[in-house]
C-alpha cells in the first residue's frame, strides 16, 4: 500500500514539473519571442533592394537614388600596409551592416532565438510609467526599451559581393556590439548628459524649432538633414542618449532608441563615417550621427522586404504603413541598419 502511495505522489511530480516545465517554456516565448533571423526569412524578410543602387567606378548598375553626400569618384588611389600607393575604382552600395534590437524585457535577445542572456533584472523591464514632472502635480507618460546593437556584416557572412578592405571598422561577422543593460548612462538621463554635454548647446527654444524642417521630411518619408544632428525627425530628439522617451506610437518610439543607439556610436568614437570622398579608402570618426548614410528596415514584428526608411521618416511612409505591434509576440522591434559605404577596391 505504501509502495502504491510513493509511486502516486512521484507520478504527480513528475507530471506537475513537466507542467511548470511547460508554462515556463510558454512563458518565456511570449516575453521573448524568436525573430527566426538565421531561417528562411534571412532571405525572404531582409530588403534586398535595399543594397541598390550598386555604383561601380561611379555607374550605377543597378537603379536607385544615391544619398547626399556620395562619392561620384570614378577612380581611386590608396596606401597599403607597406605605405605604397594601389590604384583602384571606388564602389558604392548601401550595405546591410548592423542589428538593432528594442526590447522589454533585459537580456531578451530576438536575434538569438528568442534566448535571454543573464544581464540585468526586474527593474531593468521596458513599460509605459508615469513620470512626475515640474511640480509634481503634472504627470507625462515616459517610456523605456532595452536596445541591443550587433554587427551584421550580411554581405560577407553569405560571402557575397563585398571586398574585405571595404569593412571600415573590421567587423566581418556577427558579433555583439553594445547592450544597453550594462552602460549605466542609458538609464540615467543625468549621467547621460555629462557624458555627452554637447547636449546642452540644442536644449533651447531655437535649436528645437529647427527641429521642425527635419520632421516635415519625416512626414513625407525624404531623407533626413544631416546638419540637424541632434533632431530624429517625427521620431523626437537625439538627446539625452538614454532609454527613456515621452510616449508615441511602437514604430516611432523603438526607432528612436535605436537611432540614439547609432549617435551613441558615433559619439563615442565606435562608428564611421563611410560616406564621401574623404572615406573612400578608410572610415574615419565621426563625433555626431550622420543621418543621410544609414536607413533602417524593420525584420521583426512586421518585416519590410521592400523597401527601408530614413531616420525620421513617419511610420505612414513605411512599408506596410502603421500597425506594426502584434499582442504579445510582437511588441519588441528588430531592426536591420543598412550604411552607405564608399570605398575604394585597390587591384
Amino acid at each position: 500500500m505504501k509502495i502504491k502511495v510513493i509511486l502516486a505522489l512521484l507520478l504527480s511530480a513528475v507530471l506537475y514539473s513537466g507542467s511548470a516545465a511547460s508554462d515556463q517554456t510558454v512563458t518565456d516565448s511570449l516575453s521573448c519571442p524568436n525573430a527566426q533571423l538565421f531561417s528562411g526569412k534571412l532571405f525572404t524578410d531582409v530588403c534586398w533592394a535595399c543594397l541598390f543602387p550598386i555604383r561601380i567606378a561611379g555607374v550605377s548598375i543597378t537603379p536607385g537614388d544615391a544619398p547626399f553626400g556620395a562619392s561620384n569618384k570614378s577612380l581611386c588611389m590608396c596606401e597599403d600596409k607597406l605605405g605604397l600607393f594601389m590604384p583602384g575604382i571606388v564602389n558604392s552600395m548601401w550595405e546591410p551592416a548592423r542589428l538593432i534590437e528594442v526590447v522589454r524585457k533585459p537580456g531578451c535577445s530576438l536575434a538569438l532565438g528568442g534566448v535571454t542572456l543573464p544581464i540585468g533584472d526586474k527593474r531593468l523591464w521596458g513599460t509605459l510609467s508615469d513620470a512626475t514632472a515640474g511640480n509634481g502635480i503634472t504627470k507625462e507618460r515616459t517610456s523605456f526599451y532595452n536596445v541591443h546593437y550587433y554587427a551584421f556584416p550580411l554581405l560577407s557572412i553569405l560571402e557575397m559581393y563585398m571586398p574585405k578592405r571595404c569593412s571600415p571598422d573590421g567587423y566581418a561577422d556577427f558579433d555583439i556590439i553594445q547592450l544597453s543593460e550594462i552602460d549605466p548612462t542609458w538609464t540615467n538621463d543625468e549621467l547621460a548628459f555629462f557624458v555627452n554635454p554637447e547636449a546642452a548647446a540644442v536644449a533651447n527654444p531655437l535649436a528645437q524649432a529647427a527641429c521642425t524642417a527635419d520632421a516635415a521630411l519625416g512626414v513625407v518619408g525624404q531623407e533626413p538633414l544631416t546638419s540637424l544632428w541632434w533632431c530624429a525627425g517625427t521620431w523626437g530628439e537625439i538627446y539625452p542618449m538614454a532609454g527613456t522617451a515621452l510616449p508615441n506610437d511602437f514604430g516611432r518610439t523603438t526607432s528612436l532608441l535605436a537611432a540614439r543607439t547609432i549617435a551613441t556610436q558615433h559619439r563615442r568614437g565606435l562608428a564611421h563615417l563611410t560616406i564621401g570622398d574623404a572615406t573612400i579608402c578608410r572610415g574615419s570618426i565621426f563625433p555626431t550621427i550622420p543621418k543621410s548614410q544609414y536607413k533602417m528596415s524593420m525584420f521583426f514584428p512586421r518585416a519590410e522586404s521592400k523597401r527601408a526608411h530614413f531616420i525620421g521618416s513617419h511610420p505612414l511612409t513605411w512599408q506596410g504603413g502603421e500597425g506594426r505591434v502584434i499582442p504579445q509576440v510582437g511588441e519588441d522591434a528588430l531592426y536591420m541598419l543598412f550604411r552607405w559605404n564608399d570605398c575604394c577596391n585597390t587591384l
